[in-house]
């Protein structure tokens, strides 16, 4: 298996190890809800230096990325980042990333540990405007610093003012001492917090370097397992889960990220364009169990019926809220379908469930 700068320091603090995308990376420390509970009173910090990074440079790199995108690259700032998909001809998600506005003509992208190959490829097959395109995954290494007190932590270590980064901006500086990090204000956890990015060379010392600065406030190493509850609480959606290729934006509830705007002709537009005529067949929508239960991948959501358990959907991604102590799950249903009484066939019982409005995670 593959190991992140961060590896030796995971198995020496004693994670559960386990492989994820070719990466022998940690699913918990001191576990799941106390990991989550820590990020959203405290701050946590993740080690994902699995994820993909690709730097899209020169003239041609803006209309490069507004054919391959789905947002409107061309409303966004330098300093800024957004949201947005890739996109193959049917209008289904190859990927959803983050695409940062780093310097005139120059930008960078964050992809999916499990889609790094798969992305690239697309990349320079669609690459017919000449864009000047480099696949830095190996040479870049990444820290979440979740929770909200993360900015209290980290502005001891950089002279950047973080008050002044405002959500899905970034700045690049010192952190610890270590230069050229990007420090950006984004996250998937919805407790607030930065994303570092960085050389493989200064990964320890900034690991070293945060924990000492947060270890008055109670900072604790995280796992993926923590990482998938506090996003699926926020309703953020989980490729493989509730994104794949045969799943549009729209389906998704991410039309806000699917700019119709003159001039940009992305892939699989015409597709979705048609679509939103028409109207989506299937929706994804949050669930809470009324009973007690534990959704997971894959589990039947039925409606009323008189005579069978009809089955109308399906649980995309399921857990039990380590804030609520509810079951909770995103689910994929038929539109036509969406005023009936719902259940989650959960061994082999029907659990009454009630669409939920999102994030589950109540306000602190």
């Amino acid at each position: 298996m593959k190991k992140t700068p961060f590896t030796d320091i995971h198995i020496s603090l004693g994670a559960r190890m386990h492989e994820f995308v070719g990466y022998n990376m940690p699913i918990e420390y001191s576990g799941i809800f106390d990991e989550h509970q820590t990020v959203c009173k405290s701050v946590g910090i993740f080690d994902v230096s699995h994820m993909g990074e690709f730097w899209v440079k020169g003239t041609h790199a803006l209309p490069f990325l507004q054919k391959i995108t789905s947002n409107d690259v061309s409303s966004l700032p330098q300093g800024k980042a957004q949201y947005s998909c890739f996109l193959n001809e049917k209008g289904g998600i190859v990927d959803d990333l983050l695409v940062y506005h780093y310097e005139q003509e120059k930008y960078f992208l964050v992809v999916n540990a499990a889609n790094i190959e798969k992305d690239w490829e697309f990349c320079t097959k669609h690459n017919t405007e000449g864009a000047i395109l480099e696949n830095a995954s190996d040479n870049i290494a990444q820290l979440a610093v979740q929770g909200p007190m993360a900015q209290t932590i980290l502005q001891q270590l950089t002279t950047c003012d973080l008050t002044a980064v405002p959500y899905y901006g970034f700045v690049t500086g010192e952190i610890g001492g270590e230069k050229d990090v990007i420090i950006s204000r984004t996250g998937y956890t919805g407790a607030g917090g930065f994303e570092l990015y960085f050389y493989p060379s200064s990964a320890i010392a900034i690991w070293n370097a945060v924990f000492a600065a947060g270890k008055p406030f109670g900072i604790k190493p995280a796992g993926l397992g923590s990482r998938d509850t506090l996003r699926l609480e926020m309703g953020y959606c989980l490729y493989g889960n509730e994104l794949n290729e045969t799943i549009t934006p729209l389906e998704a509830g991410l039309g806000w990220i699917t700019k119709f705007v003159e001039g940009k002709n992305f892939l699989g537009r015409e597709a979705l364009e048609h679509q939103r005529n028409e109207g989506v067949k299937r929706k994804l929508i949050a669930l809470e169990l009324i009973e007690k239960g534990i959704p997971r991948n894959g589990y039947q959501v039925v409606g009323k019926s008189a005579a069978i358990q009809e089955s109308i959907g399906h649980v995309t991604s399921g857990a039990l809220s380590p804030l609520t102590k509810k079951g909770i799950a995103l689910a994929y249903i038929q539109t036509n379908r969406l005023d009936t009484e719902l259940s989650i066939i959960i061994r082999d019982k029907m659990l009454k469930a009630a669409i939920a409005k999102l994030p589950f995670r109540p306000k602190s």
